[in-house]
C-alpha cells in the first residue's frame, strides 16, 4: 500500500466520522461535508492504487 492509498483511507474514515457526527447532531451541513471528504478519500486511494500498479 502506497502513502497515497493510506492517506485516502484516512480521509475516508475522517469523512465517515464527520458524517456520523452530523447525523447525531442533526447538522446536515456536516453530513454533506463528511460525504464529500469520503469521496475525496476514495479518489485519492484509487489514484494511489493506479500509481502503484503502474510502477509494477
Amino acid at each position: 500500500m502506497s502513502d497515497e492509498e493510506a492517506k485516502g483511507k484516512v480521509e475516508k474514515t475522517k469523512g465517515k466520522i464527520r458524517e456520523d457526527l452530523g447525523k447525531i447532531t442533526g447538522d446536515k451541513n456536516e453530513q454533506v461535508k463528511g460525504k464529500v471528504e469520503q469521496v475525496k478519500g476514495k479518489v485519492q486511494e484509487e489514484v494511489g492504487k493506479a500509481k502503484r500498479k503502474a510502477k509494477e
